[in-house]
């Protein structure tokens, strides 16, 4: 039978809160895996001051270098423009 919340101890919650960021990240992972290998997508992410595309595959493609002081914000939907020949 599982414990209700008031038979929690004080320390025992401060426990379990000190996981919650170790829990986040193993969340966050394996659901970026699975919608991965479920969709095929591409996601374009930075990775050592460069703006790289990561493929289901594993495969990563450098798409551009980053100036070291540019920030881009969470959310912010990047076009690619196709440069012309010299």
């Amino acid at each position: 039978m599982a414990r209700r919340p008031e038979d929690l101890t004080e320390s025992a919650m401060r426990a379990a809160e000190r996981r919650f960021p170790e829990l986040a990240a193993k969340a966050g992972r394996a659901a970026y895996k699975q919608a991965m290998a479920e969709t095929g997508s591409v996601v374009v992410a930075t990775s050592k001051g460069q703006l790289v595309e990561r493929k289901a595959d594993g495969s990563v493609t450098v798409i551009k270098a980053l100036p070291l002081d540019k920030r881009v914000k969470v959310g912010v939907v990047l076009k690619r423009v196709k440069q012309q020949a010299a």
